[in-house]
């Protein structure tokens, strides 16, 4: 999504959107796809696996007792040959570096399924959701209440191409990067949005639409549990955090979900859409192969974004 022009980034996301709605409503005929991955986990792999099948493809499930990338043979070689093997590959890494090393070498469309850098995946079934839910995106304001990792990225890369508002809290020590934040503010004032970086979670609460909030511990981050967990202190969205936001409120958690994250009062709410957006998920990662494997049109008028 950084590397995409403005416009080619509003389109695509766009497109994918469209495309979901299209596979809810059983519209599309079944085009074949193929897809390897690494590092999937508990729902994530019933999803994408799932998805892939519904589409008449084939999916092979590698966890990292099956491939170490980078370790038995080289990125560049494993790209290679899976690129003679598979139609696509969904990767899950720790690196963004070797992500970008296989899409560079591969043949093959490499999608990133989660990235320490970027979580692109998730956040096209975040704005499905929100998209069902408001009816359009332009105008939202989005509130983020956590760490500034992957999924804040790639929020930052896209809210304001569709006209969204951004306020995001992170702990000191826990903002997002400062490379991400600079583009971020640059697309912000391109599309006269608002860009806020704070470390206080009610400032960003605070008008928003939308509370977002994520793990505080990611894939890889374990051995900072106890240090992380108390500098995220006070950041738990609760009923009180909603006090502040607009009175159309909703929430939104990619999951798992922690309990010192976000109460049960909100998790569980009627202004929750944690379960929506997770089976939105399936939807979009459709809509992505379709999209990239095939010259499938939408057959549904198309929504307003």
């Amino acid at each position: 999504i950084s590397h995409m022009h403005q416009e080619d980034t509003k389109k695509f996301i766009t497109h994918i959107m469209w495309l979901s709605g299209d596979s809810r409503s059983g519209s599309q005929a079944g085009p074949k796809v193929a897809s390897e991955s690494r590092e999937m986990i508990r729902s994530s792999s019933v999803i994408w696996r799932w998805g892939f099948a519904l589409l008449g493809g084939h999916p092979c499930f590698l966890t990292t007792q099956d491939i170490h990338l980078g370790v038995n043979e080289s990125l560049t070689d494993t790209a290679r040959v899976l690129s003679s093997m598979t139609d696509a590959v969904l990767a899950r890494v720790y690196k963004q570096s070797d992500l970008d090393t296989l899409a560079k070498e591969a043949s093959i469309p490499i999608i990133n399924g989660l990235s320490d850098l970027y979580h692109p995946i998730q956040i096209l079934a975040d704005y499905l959701t929100l998209q069902e839910h408001y009816s359009s995106l332009k105008g939202l304001t989005l509130s983020w209440i956590g760490d500034g990792n992957n999924i804040l990225h790639s929020i930052m890369m896209s809210a304001a191409k569709f006209g969204m508002h951004l306020q995001a809290a992170t702990p000191k020590g826990y903002e997002p990067d400062p490379s991400v934040t600079k583009l971020a503010e640059q697309y912000a004032k391109e599309n006269g949005t608002k860009l806020l970086l704070t470390n206080d979670p009610l400032e960003a609460a605070h008008g928003g639409n939308v509370l977002i909030t994520d793990t505080w511990i990611s894939m890889g981050q374990e051995e900072e549990k106890k240090k992380r967990l108390q500098a995220f202190q006070g950041y738990q969205v609760t009923m009180k955090t909603a006090k502040v936001a607009a009175s159309d409120w909703t929430f939104l958690h990619c999951l798992p979900r922690k309990p010192e994250e976000v109460d049960d009062e909100v998790f569980y709410s009627p202004r929750s859409l944690v379960f929506p957006e997770a089976e939105n998920r399936k939807w979009t990662i459709m809509a992505v192969m379709v999209s990239l494997l095939t010259d499938y049109s939408p057959q549904l008028q198309k929504p307003k974004f």
